[in-house]
């Protein structure tokens, strides 16, 4: 090896003798840190939430800078994005609303604007359905429902159970992309009597509903991708335990300071 490298023997095993110096044994103590928090979040966090996580809440001496290189040199690399597939059917005929939202995804209270979308999941029993209601005050997602079909049911119980859940005042403002589901009479209904604002898309323009959009994006990188769901059961069980375990309570989200929706919103409450 010294040959093929063209270095002298004894400068390899002066090489090997040596003790660590005092950066290298720190990065060992940081490497240690970070495969922690790297593995506690399932692999989905990069280096800028582990920082997050090591200096702001951990107190750990650290930059980001540092992290990164810590994590490229040792081969960690947080799950990889994929494309997002479009699922709405907006080749309807109902009525819609206007754009009442206009990608005004800054919102300063609870339960003030709400956002909705639906995708789908390929078990091996076959496709499962998930729609979602999401508060833009804290990213959080307020209403989840999953199903084998794609009727307007699945909307209704969505919106039903974050009612139940956040009781929230008149005037909240619920935005979606154009889909038929949310132009039915059962979903029209349950808007007007509880004198919420309707609120849809432009017709073929997704970043009008890109916070609801994005969450999907990121449920699919962070969970279904990485996995082959035998059941519709156990899909239904895993999303529900991604997002009430994991997403709500403890992924940091980037947008909200690095808290998680419920950190978030707790923190703001106790501020306000």
């Amino acid at each position: 090896m010294c040959r093929a490298l063209e270095v002298s023997r004894s400068g390899y095993y002066a090489f090997k003798k040596r003790p660590q110096s005092r950066q290298e044994i720190d990065n060992d103590k940081l490497l240690i840190e970070i495969r922690r928090v790297f593995l506690d979040n399932d692999s989905n966090y990069g280096s800028p939430r582990i920082w997050n996580q090591l200096h702001n809440k951990e107190h750990m001496r650290c930059s980001e800078n540092r992290i990164a290189r810590v994590m490229r040199v040792n081969g960690i690399v947080a799950v990889q994005k994929r494309k997002f597939r479009v699922t709405t059917n907006s080749k309807h005929d109902h009525p819609v609303w206007p754009n009442v939202l206009n990608r005004n995804f800054i919102v300063d209270k609870p339960d003030a604007v709400w956002v909705s979308d639906i995708t789908y999941v390929w078990t091996l029993e076959g496709w499962l359905y998930v729609a979602v209601i999401l508060d833009l005050f804290s990213r959080g997602i307020v209403g989840l429902a999953m199903d084998k079909t794609i009727a307007d049911t699945l909307i209704i119980r969505a919106i039903q159970q974050a009612i139940l859940r956040r009781q929230p005042g008149k005037g909240l403002v619920l935005h979606s992309d154009r889909g038929s589901q949310y132009a039915g009479n059962d979903f029209k209904a349950i808007l007007a009597q509880n004198e919420f604002v309707g609120s849809m898309s432009k017709k073929g323009d997704c970043w009008d509903n890109a916070v609801a959009e994005s969450f999907f994006h990121t449920l699919k990188v962070e969970l279904i991708h990485r996995m082959r769901f035998a059941t519709r059961e156990q899909a239904k069980r895993m999303i529900f335990e991604y997002v009430v375990m994991y997403y709500n309570c403890k992924r940091a989200h980037s947008t909200l300071g690095y808290l998680s929706p419920l950190e978030y919103e707790r923190q703001m409450v106790c501020l306000n």
